[in-house]
């Protein structure tokens, strides 16, 4: 991957907002994958039965994604994300969420998504599919 785009897009991901509110850092990337984590939160991303909120979840998911669909210095956007929850996170444990490219065309790009405690347990799986603008990453 070149060097160039991998520390835009570090820089980006320190830099966003809604990563910075809901503290996500991007631990890892190569072309066509990337590492995201966070700290579960029960305080802020509980929903009303006092588990895991979807939206919090989804968050980690989406910026796994975000970060792995740009990974060849050009835009991606979604068109298709397929969340399946398995299981609510224990309150303060470390979450990851790892994004890897599974198939590829001129137009879309498909990823395979897993998010994981930091005990091993399977937290919520994820089939999404970008498409692939072929414009450059703005923050380049």
């Amino acid at each position: 991957m070149d060097q160039t785009v991998r520390n835009a897009i570090y820089s980006a991901v320190k830099n966003e907002p809604f990563a910075k509110a809901m503290k996500i850092s991007l631990k890892e990337l190569e072309l066509g994958y990337s590492a995201v984590e966070m700290i579960f939160d029960p305080v802020s991303m509980n929903n009303i039965y006092a588990r895991a909120h979807g939206g919090a979840l989804f968050a980690l998911i989406d910026e796994a994604f975000e970060t792995a669909g740009q990974t060849d210095g050009t835009i991606a956007v979604a068109l298709n994300v397929n969340v399946t929850y398995v299981s609510s996170p224990e309150p303060g444990v470390k979450l990851r969420a790892e994004a890897k490219r599974v198939s590829q065309t001129k137009k879309t790009v498909g990823y395979d998504i897993r998010v994981s405690a930091e005990d091993g347990n399977l937290i919520a799986t994820c089939s999404a599919l970008a498409y692939r603008t072929g414009k450059p990453i703005p923050f380049l």
